[in-house]
């Protein structure tokens, strides 16, 4: 698979914007602006020289330091596409098992060297981004360390090292039986690891848990020593400490192997797509299905406004005028779809929709939504060949509050242009449910501005407005992508000055001297030399 130096995926997968979702894009936020790109070459002209001398336990090259210096983030796309990053690691690792990372993380602690940890390059929250450093910087990728090394079919246990991406892991697991089960969006590219590291959640939690449910034990290489927590299926041993190393996001170690709680591959799974003509009967039924106890795989729901987005962006004209004209006819004026999975208890949660006026069902699209559902990263691609910026946010919050924050956040962000009188198209849908509360995910697209920099300052007056009210209404600053860089100005709101002041402490019990991904989590001043 050759991968796309400036964007997501591989370079063999690249969709196209159909001529509907091109005119509906035009019609809601005027011309879009394209601003090009750098090639790769002129890209590379920028990387400076490496600040350190050549190693065995490290590369030096130009093409790997710049593959390596970004995430996908809005503000990483924009850095990658104008062919000038800012900062580069000095090198990259590579380790390829327990005793190499080891010699690698004694080197670092001895030489003063700042380390990244590095799987997937998936993170749009800035978490593997090369700060600005007196010190020299090695971004450490977990790539080579991928390998099923112990699967336990009796407790149900599987340990792989950390850099395993999702589709290897699944496909060593199916090969005796087993899945994980865990699939969020990026999981054609994200890694075991990175899915500890910022406590990923994946499309089918309700089924198989987020990733603190399926994290049983692992080993993490801290600066200093290696450490290993055992798998236990309980403990009133004091604090788990499987806890602190979920959402550490490379701030205290680097973690280098991962066992987790495997289950059989199911039998069957059925994935639906049903409609609803109101929304907020939509939102009913999800709340009370959870609530009720009707075991769905995964549900999400997508409110009105994204409902003619995303068909927009994904039928051609004809498929979608069909669907419009039959919705219509059912009285689904302002649609709002719900993707569902039964399994055994498909009937069941059918007929609890319909109890809240569900006017449609299909499992002809969402079989189509399910085999198309890691596809969605790619349209960023085609947005920015026309002109037009795409970027999302997430967060959750109780049942209670679940509409009131959704109408701030899309607010926010349709109105952080208003000084410049530019539209901003704004939507969202329910992608986790709890019997507590639900996770919100935020979509907004907008034309690009005069040139990268007043496309950077556009996102960020987004960006700010809206996570400002996420943490004012309630929400955590994060559901599933973690803090990194970019919402760590967000976490003391949320998190409070004791719980701050007791994590900053933590870090610093294990990093004195913030060689380990320095900024991340938490905001700080760049330690010098």
């Amino acid at each position: 698979m050759e991968r796309r130096w400036n964007g997501w995926g591989r370079t063999d997968v690249a969709p196209t914007l159909p001529d509907a979702a091109l005119s509906m894009l035009q019609a809601r936020l005027g011309d879009g602006v394209p601003l090009g790109e750098a090639t790769l070459e002129q890209a590379l002209s920028h990387v400076p020289p490496s600040r350190l001398p050549e190693s065995p336990h490290w590369s030096l090259c130009p093409e790997l330091r710049l593959r390596h210096a970004r995430g996908q983030s809005l503000p990483d796309w924009l850095a990658l596409k104008s062919g000038q990053l800012g900062h580069y690691p000095d090198a990259v690792a590579q380790p390829g098992n327990d005793d190499e990372l080891r010699t690698l993380m004694d080197l670092a602690y001895k030489e003063d060297l700042v380390l990244i940890p590095y799987g997937g390059g998936t993170s749009v929250a800035g978490h593997i981004n090369v700060p600005q450093s007196e010190r020299p910087v090695i971004t450490l990728s977990l790539a080579r360390m991928n390998r099923l090394l112990h699967l336990d079919p009796v407790s149900q246990l599987a340990t792989f090292g950390a850099g395993v991406a999702g589709p290897d892991l699944e496909a060593a697991l199916n090969a005796q039986g087993y899945t994980l089960g865990h699939f969020p969006q990026s999981f054609e590219l994200s890694t075991l690891g990175g899915w500890v590291a910022s406590r990923s959640s994946g499309q089918q939690s309700l089924t198989y848990g987020r990733i603190e449910q399926l994290f049983a034990g692992g080993v993490m290489h801290t600066l200093t020593d290696r450490w290993v927590l055992p798998t236990v299926p309980a403990s009133a041993a004091g604090p788990d400490w499987r806890e602190t190393l979920l959402g550490s996001e490379g701030r205290l170690g680097v973690i280098s192997q991962v066992t987790v709680r495997i289950r059989p591959l199911p039998e069957q799974e059925r994935f639906c797509t049903s409609v609803f003509k109101d929304y907020d009967q939509a939102v009913e039924a999800v709340r009370t299905l959870i609530q009720n106890g009707l075991p769905a795989g995964m549900l999400r729901l997508s409110h009105p406004e994204e409902t003619r987005t995303q068909l927009a962006l994904a039928l051609s004209a004809s498929k979608k005028q069909w669907l419009d004209r039959y919705l219509s006819l059912r009285g689904a004026h302002e649609p709002a779809m719900l993707v569902w999975e039964g399994g055994q208890q498909f009937g069941a949660i059918r007929r609890h929709l319909n109890r809240f006026g569900a006017v449609m069902h299909s499992r002809t699209l969402g079989g189509h939504w399910h085999k198309k559902r890691f596809h969605a990263p790619y349209l960023r691609d085609a947005l920015w060949q026309s002109g037009y910026c795409v970027d999302t946010l997430e967060t959750a919050t109780d049942w209670s509050n679940i509409e009131r924050l959704r109408r701030a956040i899309e607010q926010s962000l349709r109105s952080a242009l208003a000084c410049e009188d530019q539209p901003v198209l704004a939507f969202t849908h329910i992608s986790h449910v709890y019997r507590q509360g639900a996770s919100l995910y935020t979509t907004y697209l907008f034309p690009c501005g005069q040139g990268f920099e007043h496309t950077l300052l556009r996102w960020r007056r987004m960006k700010h407005a809206a996570s400002s009210v996420i943490v004012e209404h309630g929400g955590t600053i994060s559901h599933q992508h973690g803090v990194g860089r970019d919402h760590a100005p967000y976490l003391l709101t949320e998190k409070g000055p004791v719980a701050q002041g007791a994590l900053r402490e933590l870090c610093d019990h294990f990093d004195p001297k913030a060689q380990l991904n320095p900024g991340a989590l938490l905001e700080e001043p760049q330690c010098e030399a």
